[in-house]
């Protein structure tokens, strides 16, 4: 037991440790991109155009417009921090074509494509979670079924754990986009929009900021943070 509680503290210490040195890399570098050191990271705002995910129960927000925000916050922090970023949607517009018959199926290939194409170190979906019981909240990071990436996705869910103040675990997802390729992927479920705290934080532009700054930690983390220049 001395053990096990022993060896817990080693691992938030060393986590800490390495956000203490990713904020201090951020910090130092310009407010401009820096130069890329190599590593491609895709994220995917999940929803888009017709299909808004789910809505807030309180304010009725739509999940897709809360993911666009957040990956955009993101993608401001990868690329100051010296990663190349692809985005599946840059705005509120779902990834198919005016004549398609199935917009889902076309926005979901299309999301593939884009991840073929870009060839990412790895990818990030923003999405936000409903629950019928509104007591439950917090972010949570989901991984392929097949438990390929497991240890990512757990890392990444300590990570936000203690950025954002929460206790779930990194569990299996059936998700398309977390099987739709080869490459090391992840989806975050941000917070619960059926839950009154977390729908009240995640409309928030500074929480947004919160958020996206928890998983660029966690993905500095994982890949390795960059050395400022």
């Amino acid at each position: 037991m001395f053990f096990t509680v022993k060896k817990s503290a080693i691992i938030i210490i060393f986590i800490m440790c390495s956000l203490s040195v990713a904020l201090v890399a951020l910090l130092s570098l310009p407010t401009t991109e820096a130069a890329n050191f190599g590593k491609t990271v895709v994220i995917d705002a999940g929803h888009g155009g017709e299909d808004g995910g789910v809505l807030g129960s309180l304010t009725h927000v739509k999940e897709s417009e809360i993911n666009l925000a957040i990956a955009k916050q993101l993608k401001s922090f990868l690329e100051r921090g010296g990663y190349k970023v692809v985005m599946t949607r840059n705005n509120d517009a779902g990834l198919y074509g005016a004549v398609s018959s199935n917009k889902k199926l076309a926005d979901m290939k299309k999301r593939k494509e884009i991840i073929l194409e870009a060839k990412p170190d790895l990818v990030v979906s923003i999405h936000q979670n409903y629950f019928p019981s509104s007591y439950v909240s917090g972010a949570q990071v989901f991984y392929a079924p097949s438990g390929e990436f497991m240890d990512l996705a757990v890392q990444m869910q300590k990570i936000l754990n203690l950025e954002l103040d929460c206790d779930r675990n990194a569990a299996k997802g059936d998700y398309y986009i977390l099987q739709c390729s080869p490459y090391p992927s992840m989806l975050i479920e941000c917070g619960f929009l059926s839950n009154p705290s977390d729908e009240a934080n995640l409309v928030s532009a500074e929480y947004q900021k919160k958020v996206a700054y928890g998983i660029y930690s966690g993905i500095s983390f994982i890949l390795g943070s960059p050395v400022p220049m």
